[in-house]
């Protein structure tokens, strides 16, 4: 049994019900020279729809042909749609939510869910969250990095993280939108270079903004090896004792104890790499990522963890499943 705790999809079902109804939705779905490309709040997506985002006989066929046989199912964060009114957000994330359990529902064995809730309401995103880990049995919820505009440390946000803590749940946080401003297009640079830092400038939020420590029982899942925080975390931590004046306003502890909670995905497209995230946080803190169905993802996933050296068999069955199955058996309402 193997697990990817990082692969996006977009129901037929939701591509049909914005196509028909997008105006009440506030997303429609724009010609863009044969493909379809999604207009969230008027803003067209960075890139036009992948078709392996709807395409489940293709995942499935990928799967197998890596050694996955469990996919945990996140929306492309494009579709997040924090821009949207509140009412419209929370609609678009409930069509979402339950087009995925029937996914789940219709595949049986191949796949587990996480929601996408309306962060730009958070006392509905909280009540969609639970929604969808209690009455759908989702497993957890995709969240960007910011919320139009706002950063994750946001009081306004914690009706938010108290529902995730208090449920137990997995939260996989992914870069959107990253370096907002930077002229970093040429190159791939926003993907190769930008959403890591996006993904590093979002912890230090959670850490220095208190969130993790607030919440202790929250359970985060940091893509794309976590950014640049694992190579990072000694200039993070030296923050802390060089200028208290402006790292410890929100903290009663060093930041490391934050640091030490967060879990990492692999897709890091070196063996090295991963050996020496798994230095950094832990053998029972890394799990396996794909990035499906992008280009820049791993499309060998367990052949990345087979290579990586210095790990035990054992260690190797934690990331490919061990850890996931733990983080799943911890959830507050039955599995």
């Amino acid at each position: 049994m193997t697990y990817d705790v990082h692969a996006h999809c977009i129901p037929q079902r939701v591509i049909d019900v914005i196509r028909a109804y997008g105006d009440d939705l506030g997303v429609e779905i724009a010609d863009d020279g044969g493909r379809g490309r999604l207009v969230v709040a008027g803003t067209p997506a960075r890139m036009p729809l992948h078709p392996g985002l709807t395409d489940v006989d293709a995942r499935i066929a990928a799967m197998d042909a890596a050694g996955v046989a469990i996919q945990l199912l996140s929306s492309w964060i494009d579709l997040t749609a924090y821009a949207l009114p509140p009412g419209q957000g929370e609609r678009l994330a409930r069509l979402f939510n339950e087009a995925v359990g029937e996914m789940v529902t219709t595949t049986p064995g191949r796949f587990r869910g996480l929601c996408t809730v309306p962060l730009q309401a958070p006392e509905r995103a909280a009540a969609t969250l639970r929604h969808a880990v209690t009455d759908l049995r989702m497993v957890g919820v995709e969240i960007a990095t910011t919320v139009d505009g706002r950063e994750l440390d946001d009081p306004d946000l914690d009706p938010f993280w108290a529902a995730a803590a208090d449920l137990r749940c997995l939260v996989l946080l992914h870069p959107l939108d990253s370096l907002s401003g930077r002229r970093v297009r040429r190159h791939f640079l926003s993907n190769m270079v930008g959403n890591p830092a996006e993904t590093t400038i979002a912890v230090g939020h959670l850490v220095y903004g208190g969130v993790l420590e607030r919440y202790p029982d929250l359970r985060v899942c940091v893509v794309h090896g976590g950014g640049f925080v694992p190579y990072q975390a000694g200039r993070i931590a030296r923050g802390y004792v060089a200028r208290p004046d402006l790292t410890a306003t929100a903290l009663s502890e060093p930041p490391e104890a934050s640091l030490r909670r967060l879990y990492f995905d692999t897709v890091l497209h070196d063996p090295q790499a991963v050996a020496a995230l798994v230095a950094f946080a832990g053998v029972e803190h890394v799990v396996m990522g794909s990035d499906y169905p992008f280009e820049m993802g791993d499309p060998d996933p367990v052949g990345t963890i087979a290579k990586v050296p210095g790990l035990s068999d054992a260690e190797r069955a934690l990331i490919l499943r061990g850890n996931v199955e733990r983080l799943i058996s911890e959830l507050t309402t039955p599995r």
